[in-house]
């Protein structure tokens, strides 16, 4: 007879919801840059990227640091919020008796925030490495 196998936090990414819902510890700030910075990951707007990148000076850097703002505005919001759902999931825990069985939102919200997270991360590493390049004025 087959054993079944028990899931554990570490079947999961901790942008999963099922990661936090499993007992996984939500991941500082610090972490997950370093796990943004291991994948090379270029995150959701590297279409909207690109497309600034490829403009001729000055507008390149003009479009890129607006970008940049908007992403730094960004990635402070999220870390506030993420700080929020992740005291509440502490909160959440505290009370077993009270939690289902299955995913809930305090779970999902973690997950969620944590992806905002490495997306704005991916987006600020990608756009200090293209800013960190002054393209020649008469490039065509």
């Amino acid at each position: 007879m087959k054993q079944k196998r028990i899931l554990t936090p570490e079947d999961y990414h901790p942008g999963h919801p099922w990661y936090y819902l499993l007992g996984g510890t939500p991941p500082f700030p610090k972490q997950i840059l370093e796990r943004v910075k291991k994948h090379g990951y270029r995150g959701y707007k590297q279409r909207y990227i690109e497309e600034a990148a490829a403009k001729a000076e000055p507008d390149r850097s003009i479009a890129l640091r607006a970008i940049k703002d908007d992403s730094r505005n960004s990635l402070f919001a999220n870390l506030s919020r993420y700080r929020e759902v992740a005291r509440g999931l502490r909160k959440y825990r505290e009370n077993p008796g009270e939690q289902p069985c299955f995913c809930s939102d305090v779970h999902q919200s973690v997950s969620l925030k944590h992806n905002h997270i490495y997306n704005d991360f991916a987006h600020l590493i990608w756009l200090d490495e293209l800013l960190s390049e002054q393209r020649d004025l008469f490039d065509f």
